[in-house]
């Protein structure tokens, strides 16, 4: 499209009108397999940008394709016209009827942010996708979703009371429930709303078309039914003689992917929070066929939840940090598991039902162990099978479980026999597929794992399709549960519901969008299923050369398609979590993991230049990324931004030179090596109008002080403190920031070690973190091997390396495994070092230390983890050891990311978005803290962080521990 045409448009749009390179494939995916590279992105803010938008649309003959989150699984959100996201500007609620127990918002409210606003007047929304912590109501609108609590909550259809949208034509509707009355006043109405009522009429007064939907369409008996337009929900009411209900017109509308009218304030249905006592029953299969066997009689319970993971997502969360931890509940190697919640107002009643299902399993015989969790243990549960969608993208290689029959629905009655013949189709194909997800609704997430990269798999992509739909109109199921037909179902439409249906469903269409530009080739005239993919078809891999080692991903390219787009990257600040600070801050897809990783692979395959790192987007992309890690435990498919963040910067700075600023900041340790031999004239410097200059022209933000330097012995320091010679031995890692910046910490962790009983000797060593996190790969890696070859002879003899500085020492966890040559080295390296408080934390778990050795003292102290920590270790070590002392009373700050990120929050230009990331939620919980309060954190970064937010200093907890010594 030209764009002098998009340019003009642009201008004369309220909200955000973009349509560069950056943005237009940043917007060319979803989370399903396809790809459309759009002509432009629009963020309208207001209904008149919406209106402009469809008059445009019009005039040019492009489509508009509806966008929240973009978490679509089956390609709603995929179009080559101007996707319009709505996620930026319509994000408010905007009035609760708490009588009612309804709520009217608009499209771009999260999910779990809603109930977190509901949840003080005791009120919730029931539908719950997996993707909750991120997905928009307006979107749950467009696919009507479910998730988990189906069974108890209904899906979203159940919920909508009232849609205001804008019509194809720019006029305003509102779709409610009317009385026959009433309707047939709107069938009089000289408007295209009008001629929608009237056109409806005419069609589903017909008693042959009637007979035609009650025959062809899915068991109503199944609830999960979003295949094509719901015109069956239409007829069971006073208007077409099938009852005494109103009709509400909303109910098309839900799971019309926006095919049908742009929707701008949403009334739900509210329910009131579920009963407080719970308890979840997790029974464990050594088949399938057992565990299919079960669903029926466990739903003869009233379970609010009843969900199943099989093998090979419970084998993907071996290899997830995160997820790790929660399977704390899976005994032995179960082939599936189900997950059964109960709930109940009183411990009593719950008791009750646990026995009553416990009754029934054991009368079944069939499941093999059935431990039973409560409280935070359900979460955990619940967080584990919901991670599922995101841990199908751990599988390494190019054959992923991909998303095509993963929706289909049966009568819960034929679940068993479905699944069964399902099995035998993919025994057919020499395939093992993925089950998990929604058993006690009749609906399992089957995926074959096939390459999309490779025609025969893009055949049996659409064979293996076609025989599963056939399979599921045997059993006159739904194909399309909860994640919508989008452009993988839509072809199977005509089958699924019969041809002369389909034909009204086109007629539908037209009575609403006579232009076609309503997200066009979505439920009706649908784009081919097996074009248009995320990836070209028997292309050639390129070859990309890096300088770290990706091998454990087979390639870097391999490494960012491990992104599924299930964008567990947007989820806010309010949610658990770190990942992402930047979209925090910013709320852009740019800033997100996904974001950046379609980016990379984008260029990466597609770039015709020399070095397919040097484009101008992925610097872009890149710039916000703080390194903090958080991607790589919390993405569920494990996506390392920093890493790849890293090998970009190398690769880009080696076609395009090193700025000034960045040798700088990369060879900080040489710097201040030189500075704390003159470090009374240099701190003298810095704080003089001199610092002032030095600041200006290297960049740093003039808000920041730059960090005094020191000079000190610690061997001299060290020789000073007795020392028990039987005591176990350990090293003491001064790192690059010990040495020179942090000293008085260093000082700190030597006096306690000693006091504590240990030998302790000192590794004096740069990490290469300064270099790591400017992409100087060549000095980084140096320094690595150095540092690996050192340290041998200590590791050989069994001898732990402690770190005070977590980026530094968790560096031989992470990155030294891409730079070293020698992997056996590496890994025992790793397997040797420990932050301080991890070791500590050890010893006081094997019965090495107590309390007594420290104070009695009443203290209240707040904790900060640093974003490495919680990425490659745990913060709960750091918990436990400020908890040595009995009367400290110590509370985890939730706080994500500080935003500081070593160099990041120095440079001017990041110096805003450093802040703003502070200032989610660090800041205010610090300045909540009263000046009694001890602020613990472990990061050198960090603590400059709270202290140029809040003005408050914070302590390393070494130093903390050290002064609540009695010894």
């Amino acid at each position: 499209m030209d764009k002098i045409i998009l340019k003009k448009f642009a201008d004369a749009f309220e909200g955000d009108f973009q349509y560069d390179a950056l943005i237009r494939t940043l917007y060319a995916t979803d989370a399903s397999v396809y790809r459309k590279l759009p002509k432009a992105v629009a963020f309208p803010k207001n209904d008149n940008d919406l209106k402009k938008l469809l008059q445009f649309a019009k005039d040019n003959k492009i489509g508009l394709i509806p966008r929240t989150a973009g978490t679509s699984l089956a390609g709603q959100c995929v179009g080559d016209g101007i996707v319009v996201d709505t996620s930026r500007y319509f994000n408010q609620i905007l009035s609760v009827d708490e009588k009612k127990k309804q709520v009217t918002l608009q499209p771009g409210v999260v999910r779990d942010l809603l109930n977190l606003y509901l949840k003080p007047m005791g009120l919730f929304f029931g539908p719950n996708t997996s993707t909750s912590n991120r997905c928009m109501i307006g979107g749950m609108v467009g696919n009507n979703s479910s998730g988990t609590t189906s069974i108890q909550y209904g899906v979203t259809r159940d919920k909508v009371v009232k849609l205001k949208t804008i019509l194809s034509d720019g006029s305003e509707a509102v779709f409610k429930e009317l009385d026959k009355d009433e309707f047939l006043v709107k069938t009089q109405e000289n408007t295209l709303e009008g001629t929608i009522y009237s056109n409806l009429y005419g069609e589903l007064s017909n008693e042959d078309t009637q007979i035609e939907i009650k025959r062809e369409f899915p068991n109503p008996k199944i609830h999960r039914r979003s295949t094509g337009y719901a015109v069956d929900e239409l007829l069971d009411n006073q208007v077409f003689g099938h009852g005494n209900s109103k009709i509400n017109l909303a109910k098309l509308l839900v799971g019309s992917e926006g095919t049908l009218a742009f929707t701008t304030e949403i009334t739900v249905q509210l329910d009131n929070l579920p009963p407080t006592f719970a308890a979840m029953v997790c029974t464990h299969y050594k088949s399938l066929e057992a565990c299919l066997s079960d669903v029926v009689p466990v739903m003869n319970h009233s379970l609010h939840l009843c969900e199943m993971m099989d093998k090979v997502i419970l084998d993907c969360t071996k290899n997830n940090r995160q997820q790790l931890a929660n399977r704390f509940f899976v005994e032995g190697d179960p082939e599936a598991i189900l997950m059964l919640e109960l709930r109940a107002h009183t411990k009593e009643a719950l008791d009750k039902q646990i026995a009553e299902l416990q009754e029934t399993i054991t009368a079944s015989g069939l499941s093999y162990a059935q431990p039973v969790l409560y409280g935070v243990d359900i979460q955990k549960a619940i967080e584990l099978r919901k991670a599922g969608l995101g841990l199908l993208g751990n599988m390494v290689g190019d054959k992923k479980a991909v998303a095509c029959i993963e929706d289909t629905a049966v009568a819960l009655e034929d679940l068993k026999a479905f699944i069964l013949e399902f099995s035998q189709i993919m025994a057919n194909y020499d395939q093992r597929a993925v089950y998990y997800a929604h058993a006690g609704a009749g609906e399992l997430h089957l995926r074959p794992i096939l390459d999309l990269k490779q025609s025969k798999d893009v055949k049996l992509f659409r064979q293996i399709t076609t025989d599963v739909a056939h399979l599921t109109k045997k059993y006159n199921g739904s194909f399309s549960g909860e994640h919508g037909d989008g452009i993988v179902r839509a072809e199977f439409i005509p089958l699924m519901i019969g041809q002369k249906n389909y034909e009204l469903l086109r007629r539908v269409k037209s009575f609403f969008d006579p232009n076609g530009i309503l997200n066009p080739g979505k439920i009706v005239d649908a784009y081919p299923m097996d074009q248009s993919l995320r990836y070209q078809v028997d292309r050639k891999e390129p070859t990309i050369e890096t300088f770290m080692d990706f091998s454990d991903s087979q390639g870097i390219l391999r490494a960012a398609e491990k992104c599924n787009g299930s964008g567990d990257c947007r989820k806010t600040e309010q949610m658990k979590g770190a990942m992402c600070p930047s979209f925090h801050a910013t709320k852009q897809e740019k800033d997100t993991t996904r974001g950046r990783a379609n980016v990379l692979r984008e260029f990466l395959t597609q770039s015709q230049k020399p070095n397919k790192f040097d484009h101008k987007e992925l610097k872009a992309v890149f710039d916000l990324c703080l390194s903090c890690k958080a991607c790589s435990s919390e993405c569920p498919s494990n996506v390392d931004i920093a890493t790849l963040k890293s090998e970009f910067q190398f690769q880009y700075q080696e076609t395009n030179g090193y700025t000034l600023r960045s040798k700088l900041f990369a060879h900080n340790t040489k710097i201040n090596a030189v500075n704390s031999k003159v470090s009374g004239i240099v701190n003298a410097v810095y704080k003089s109008p001199l610092g002032t200059f030095i600041k200006s022209v290297t960049g740093v933000a003039q808000e920041r002080q730059l960090p005094p330097v020191y000079r000190f012995n610690f061997d001299a320091f060290l020789a000073k403190q007795p020392q028990n010679p039987n005591g176990k031995k350990v090293v003491l890692f001064i790192d690059e920031f010990t040495k020179y910046l942090d000293v008085n910490v260093g000082k700190d962790a030597i006096v306690l070690l000693t006091k504590l009983g240990y030998q302790v000797q000192l590794f004096y060593g740069d990490s290469g973190r300064t270099y790591l996190s400017k992409g100087f790969l060549k000095q980084a890696k140096r320094l690595a091997e150095k540092n690996t070859k050192i340290l041998m002879p200590m590791v050989a003899n069994n001898i732990p390396i402690l770190g005070i500085e977590p980026s530094s020492i968790l560096s031989f966890r992470d990155e030294y495994k891409r730079l070293v040559k020698d992997k056996d080295e590496v890994v025992k390296l790793s397997n040797s070092s420990f932050i301080v408080e991890e070791f500590l934390a050890q010893e006081l778990q094997n019965g090495s230390l107590s309390s007594d050795v420290f104070t009695k003292e009443k203290r209240t102290v707040k904790m900060h983890g640093h974003c490495h920590q919680k990425s490659l270790s745990n913060q709960k070590v750091t918990f436990d050891i400020l908890n040595l002392p009995e009367n400290y009373s110590v509370t985890i700050i939730s706080s994500g990311c500080c935003g500081m990120a070593g160099s990041f929050g120095y440079e001017k230009e990041h110096y805003n978005i450093s802040m703003q990331v502070g200032e989610l939620k660090l800041f205010p919980a610090v300045r909540k803290s009263s000046s009694e309060t001890i602020i613990a954190a472990n990061g050198t970064s960090c603590r400059h962080q709270i202290k140029d937010g809040t003005g408050r200093e914070a302590l390393h907890p070494i130093t903390i521990l050290k002064e609540a010594l009695v010894i």
